[in-house]
C-alpha cells in the first residue's frame, strides 16, 4: 500500500470500532456476500457483512462458521428483519457468537437490539432518515449506517447528500456512522470522512471484484449499465407496504410490479394476511436475486446494483479495489490541502 499518511487519522476512528485495518465495509447482498467473499474482505483488511437472507438457520449457522475457518479477522452477520426468518436467525444468534450483528430490510424493535447485544456481539443498524438515527441510537446501536437512496437493494427515499447534512452532521459526534448509497471512488470516501464519517460502506464495487461468486453474465451486465438504469420499485398502495428496492431495469422488475397487483387483489378480497403478502415479496426478491446472481438469468432475475454502478467499468480483485479506493482518498485529500494553501 503507497503512504496514507493523511488519510490515516481519518480512519482511526472506524477502524478501531470495526476492530480492521481500514474501515471500508463490504456490505450485505444476498446470494452475493456469501463467505468466501467476507473472508476475503475480512483478510483483505477491511470488514464485510454476511447476508442471512432467509437462508434456513442451520446453513446460516453453517456459513457462519465457514467464514470463522477462513479468517480470524472481524466480520457482521445480516439480519433482514422482514424475512420470514428473522425471528429463527436472531435466536440463533446467541450460540454462534458473531463479532457484529447488523440489522437490515426495515429497523429493529428496542427488545431486539437488546437481544443482538446481549449476544456479546456489537451492533449496527441502518438509518434512512433524521427520526430513525434517533430511535435506533436510543434503542442502543453501537454505529449507525447511513445509506442514501442511491443504494442498491432495499432502500430508504432520501438521498445520501441529504442525509450526510441531517444526520451525520448531527450525530458523528455521539456514535460512529458509517455512510451507504452512491459511494464508488476513493475521492467521495475521502470527503466522507472529512465530514465526520467513520467509514464507508459500498456494495456494487464488490459485486464486481474476482473473488465475487456471482455469475459472469450478472458483472457483464453492471459493467453495460448507467447509473439511470439502477430503478428502484414503487409501492403501488399502503395496504401492502414494501420496502423500495433498487435493481437494474429489465422483465423481472415487471414481473414484481404484476406481483404487487396479485397480492393486492388477494388483500382487498381477505384471501390472505398483509405479513403474508409481505413475506410473498420477500421471498420474491430472494428467489429473483438467487436466478440472476447465481443462475445468471439477467431477464428474469433481480439485478440489485447502487446508481454507482455507473462507475464500474472493469473486475478488480479485492487487493486492487481497496489500494485503488485508499490511493484515490490519499489523493484527493492532498488535492484539499492544495486549495486551502496548506
Amino acid at each position: 500500500m503507497e503512504n496514507i499518511s493523511m488519510l490515516k487519522p481519518l480512519l482511526k476512528r472506524g477502524s478501531e470500532f470495526l476492530g480492521v485495518e481500514y474501515p471500508i465495509i463490504c456490505g450485505a447482498m444476498t446470494w452475493v456476500s456469501e463467505p468466501k467473499l467476507v473472508s476475503a474482505v475480512a483478510n483483505a483488511g477491511a470488514f464485510a457483512c454476511l447476508a442471512g437472507g432467509n437462508a434456513p438457520t442451520d446453513i446460516l449457522r453453517s456459513q457462519i462458521e465457514e467464514v470463522k475457518q477462513r479468517t480470524k479477522n472481524n466480520f457482521a452477520v445480516n439480519l433482514i428483519t422482514i424475512a420470514p426468518s428473522y425471528h429463527a436467525h436472531l435466536e440463533m444468534m446467541k450460540d454462534v457468537k458473531a463479532p457484529f450483528i447488523v440489522f437490515a430490510g426495515s429497523f429493529p424493535k428496542e427488545k431486539e437490539i437488546e437481544a443482538a447485544k446481549a449476544t456479546g456481539a456489537k451492533v449496527m443498524c441502518f438509518a434512512s432518515t433524521e427520526s430513525i438515527a434517533e430511535r435506533m441510537i436510543r434503542f442502543g446501536a453501537d454505529a449507525i449506517i447511513l445509506e442514501g437512496s442511491e443504494a442498491g437493494g432495499h432502500i430508504g427515499h432520501v438521498a445520501t447528500t441529504v442525509l450526510v447534512q441531517q444526520v451525520l452532521y448531527k450525530f458523528c459526534d455521539q456514535i460512529p456512522i458509517f455512510v451507504a448509497g452512491g459511494i464508488g471512488t476513493g475521492k467521495m470516501m475521502a470527503h466522507m470522512l472529512l465530514m465526520g464519517a467513520a467509514g464507508v460502506q459500498l456494495g456494487t464495487r464488490f459485486v464486481m471484484t474476482e473473488e465475487s461468486n456471482v455469475h459472469p453474465k450478472f458483472k457483464e451486465a453492471f459493467i453495460r449499465a448507467n447509473a439511470r438504469d439502477a430503478i428502484s420499485t414503487p409501492q403501488y398502495d399502503s395496504k401492502l407496504p414494501v420496502v423500495a428496492v433498487r435493481a437494474l431495469r429489465n422483465r423481472g422488475t415487471a414481473e414484481f410490479g404484476a406481483l404487487q397487483l396479485r397480492l393486492l387483489k388477494e388483500l382487498e378480497a381477505g384471501n390472505i394476511h398483509r405479513q403474508e403478502a409481505q413475506e410473498e415479496v420477500e421471498k420474491f426478491w430472494i428467489g429473483a436475486l438467487r436466478r440472476a446472481a447465481v443462475d445468471g438469468d439477467i431477464e428474469m432475475g433481480s439485478l440489485m446494483a447502487g446508481q454507482s454502478v455507473g462507475l464500474v467499468d472493469k473486475v478488480l480483485s479485492i487487493g486492487e479495489l481497496l489500494t485503488e479506493l485508499l490511493t484515490d482518498a490519499e489523493k484527493e485529500l492532498a488535492a484539499v490541502r492544495r486549495k486551502l494553501g496548506c
